[in-house]
């Protein structure tokens, strides 16, 4: 029996009534009943996938307020009985995820909205829930400025920028091991080829391959070559953008806090060494914390809120080390997410912001998921826009984590706010949008009025999109440097280098060479050739917004964007007539909340 039984004596005005109750159960025979209830849930055919699903949360939230020690166990079984990982413990266990799933569950309104959220975008059981309208009122301390201030104009100087992405630097990359393994991450001493796991079928050359993250071999390769190709050698730059996301793909049970710490303090000292000595913004990425993806929101108090703390203190401390970042913006940041505005000697302000709050994968985005800000970050970088324009700046804003193209990685409440404050605060204050993440060279536009006409006169904004590093996943090893105009701060420029992974084998037995980086190709020469522009204009949201009308009509500029996506990758995936209609849909979609209403799903990727 489930539980033993007594027998308790109720007083009537007639006569004694002989009731039972349960015995209060141990949590061990608690989590059996759950695991029993859940397997009971998916079997009834009367239910549908979505209401199994949330059902299966609602059983396991009661069982984590009760029991929450067994929340990780849980999850495992669970994991382990509908086959869901092959590696459910070094997943779910409570040193890996299972510990945060407890506390999500715990938290999160199970049966409502982030339940259905969780069970539409983890699991796939659930439609995706539609993104809650918007309450703008009282949001902007001011109403949009009409006419618009005018802008500012040009100097004719031209600023050097770096942009940097996804190093995804590898300790423990092994040359000679398999670089085609079954199970990623390869070039690993503890993987193989399932198909032939006694021999190594594609032994991992010494500068990285397809399937690999970045081996100090290549980082060092491409920091010699970016002052050599850029033409910065003794000026350097006027100052650069590192988008986040330095550590490997490691599964959850290879992570640990002292990882990512040394992680971070050589990758910064190697961007310090080479780019300088001009500062780098840098921003935090989905693999720059650990546990890996997830950011909590302060308002849940107390040592559960406060528990990234350390890497916003790690992270901020190395800022001001190598002084990127003032004491007072390193004061804030250690207290706010990593988050920091600082207006440059220049006039420029640049806002960096952990755009891991509206990361799919940060588990904490499920709770609370029908609030827009549950952060309060993006209370603060309005607050931040504010500033600048009142004070007639000019700003750029960057994050790792996109907000839109094909709306797979965000979630569609937040981004949806996010949109409608660049949109506020555009053209005239947001000049340009930095994002990494993807791994692949993409842009996205933003419009006037959530989008409601997408042509030339409503672009607002643009978020450049950056290449990778690394060559994960079968893509070549790229950066980009901006050509910026001192006074506008508009791109006129954007040059993206790129070294081809598939050579790197034959560089294997010899000494005297690395890795060559070459230029791939220029914005304005590669997409602009039949759009009436002038050579010192710039590549802003109106000329991007026209980019696309030519792919609309011209397929060949199409494919040309396809093939520059993947860094000019031989592994590239064929795009067709479908895929490349998406592609455009997908440039314009600067949330993920357009990007789930307009756009057919599956061609985000090459």
């Amino acid at each position: 029996m489930p539980f033993e039984r007594r027998v308790v004596a109720r007083w009537t005005l007639k006569s004694p009534v002989l009731v039972s109750s349960p015995t209060a159960l141990q949590p061990s025979q608690l989590l059996q009943q759950a695991i029993g209830q859940v397997k009971s849930v998916a079997s009834n055919p009367v239910l549908d996938t979505c209401a199994k699903c949330q059902s299966s949360f609602t059983i396991a939230k009661m069982l984590v307020l009760a029991a929450p020690e067994q929340g990780p166990l849980l999850a495992e079984a669970i994991c382990v009985y509908f086959n869901y990982s092959s590696t459910c413990y070094n997943e779910y266990s409570e040193l890996a995820l299972g510990s945060v799933f407890t506390q999500v569950v715990a938290l999160g309104d199970m049966s409502g909205y982030d339940g259905q959220l969780i069970c539409a975008r983890l699991l796939s059981l659930c439609p995706v829930p539609p993104t809650v309208p918007l309450n703008l009122t009282g949001w902007f301390a001011k109403p949009k400025p009409s006419p618009l201030p005018p802008p500012k104009q040009p100097s004719g100087e031209r600023l050097k920028v770096l942009h940097v992405s996804d190093i995804h630097i590898d300790p423990r990359y092994a040359t000679g091991y398999e670089a085609n393994c079954t199970a990623y991450l390869c070039c690993r001493e503890n993987v193989w080829n399932a198909a032939s796991p006694d021999h190594v079928v594609l032994p991992a050359p010494r500068y990285g391959s397809y399937l690999c993250d970045t081996p100090m071999s290549l980082m060092l390769a491409a920091m010699q070559a970016i002052p050599v190709l850029t033409e910065t050698e003794g000026t350097g730059f006027n100052f650069s953008l590192f988008t986040g996301d330095l550590t490997a793909h490691d599964p959850d049970n290879q992570y640990s806090r002292a990882f990512v710490e040394q992680a971070q303090v050589v990758v910064y000292d190697l961007l310090k060494k080479y780019v300088g000595p001009a500062p780098v913004y840098a921003t935090l990425g989905n693999h720059d914390t650990y546990m890996q993806f997830q950011m909590i929101p302060y308002y849940l108090g107390g040592p559960l809120g406060n528990q990234f703390n350390w890497l916003y203190e790690h992270v901020s401390s190395l800022w001001y080390h190598d002084g990127w970042l003032p004491m007072n913006s390193v004061e804030y940041a250690k207290t706010h997410y990593a988050a920091y505005s600082i207006k440059r000697p220049d006039g420029l302000r640049i806002i960096s912001l952990d755009t891991d709050m509206w990361y799919r994968l940060n588990y904490f985005s499920y709770v609370n998921a029908t609030a827009p800000d549950p952060f309060g970050i993006l209370r603060w970088v309005t607050d931040e826009l504010q500033v600048a324009e009142d004070a007639g700046e000019r700003v750029w804003i960057i994050g790792h984590v996109i907000s839109g193209w094909d709306g797979t990685q965000s979630q569609l409440n937040p981004t949806n706010l996010f949109y409608q404050i660049v949109d506020r605060y555009s053209p005239h204050v947001i000049a340009n949008i930095f994002y990494g993440h993807n791994h692949e060279d993409e842009f996205s536009v933003f419009y006037a009025n959530n989008a409601s006409a997408m042509n030339a006169e409503s672009a607002l904004a643009v978020s450049w999109i950056s290449p990778s590093l690394t060559p994960l996943t079968n893509l070549n090893s790229g950066f980009r440097m901006y050509e910026v105009d001192s006074a506008t701060f508009d791109v006129l420029d954007a040059y993206t280098w790129i070294s081809r992974v598939d050579e790197f084998p034959s560089l294997d037995n010899q000494t005297d060479v690395g890795p060559t980086y070459f230029l791939e190709y220029s914005a304005r020469e590669a997409y602009g050739g039949n759009i009436t522009w002038g050579m010192n204009d710039p590549l802003n949201a109106t000329w991007w917004h026209l980019v696309t009308e030519q792919m609309e009509t011209n397929i060949t500029l199409s494919q040309t964007f396809r093939k520059y996506q993947s860094k000019s990758s031989v592994k590239a995936i064929p795009c067709n007539e479908t895929c490349l209609t998406a592609s455009i849909c997908y440039m314009r979609s600067g949330s993920a909340s357009l990007a789930y209403e307009n756009c057919p799903p599956g061609y985000g990727s090459t």
